[in-house]
C-alpha cells in the first residue's frame, strides 16, 4: 500500500481565513499548498516551527539575520577536518584488524590438526602429572 494522502480540517474566525487567502494569493498558491507547506514544514523540523511577518523574518528576535550564522576560526575548521580524516584511517584501520581477526579464525576452524592447540587450562593438572614440554 503506497502513502495516501489524509485530509485535515478545522475551523478558523473570517479574519483568519482572509489573511491566509491573501498569503495564499501573494505566493500565487491554493490555499491547501499553503498548509500543505505549512505542514510539511512543521513535520521537517519535529515540530519546532515559529511562523512570523515577513517585517521580522530578516531581523530575527535579537536582530540578527536569518538564517543565523556563526563564525569560526580557520583553525578550528583545519582541526575539525583533520580528526575527520583521522577517524576515517581508524575506521579504515579497525576494519583491516577485524578481517584479519577473521582470517585467523578461519584458518583455526579450518585446521585438520587441532591438537597441536594446547589450551593453558589443560595443562594446569595435579601434581602427579608429568611436565608438558613444548616443542
Amino acid at each position: 500500500m503506497g502513502n495516501k494522502n489524509k485530509t485535515v480540517s478545522f475551523r478558523v474566525n473570517e479574519d483568519a481565513f482572509d489573511a491566509l487567502r491573501e498569503i495564499a494569493d501573494e505566493r500565487d498558491l491554493s490555499l491547501s499548498a499553503v498548509f500543505r507547506d505549512y505542514v510539511d514544514a512543521l513535520v521537517a523540523h519535529d515540530g519546532q516551527v515559529e511562523v512570523v511577518p515577513e517585517n521580522r523574518v530578516d531581523e530575527g528576535d535579537d536582530g540578527e539575520s536569518f538564517p543565523p550564522t556563526v563564525e569560526v576560526p580557520k583553525s578550528f575548521v583545519r582541526e575539525h577536518e583533520r580528526l575527520e580524516l583521522e577517524a576515517e584511517h581508524l575506521r579504515e584501520q579497525l576494519d583491516e584488524y577485524k578481517a584479519f581477526v577473521t582470517l585467523l579464525q578461519d584458518r583455526l576452524e579450518d585446521e585438520e590438526g587441532a591438537e597441536d592447540v594446547v589450551f593453558l587450562e589443560d595443562l594446569d593438572g595435579g601434581p602427579d602429572d608429568e611436565p608438558y614440554q613444548l616443542g
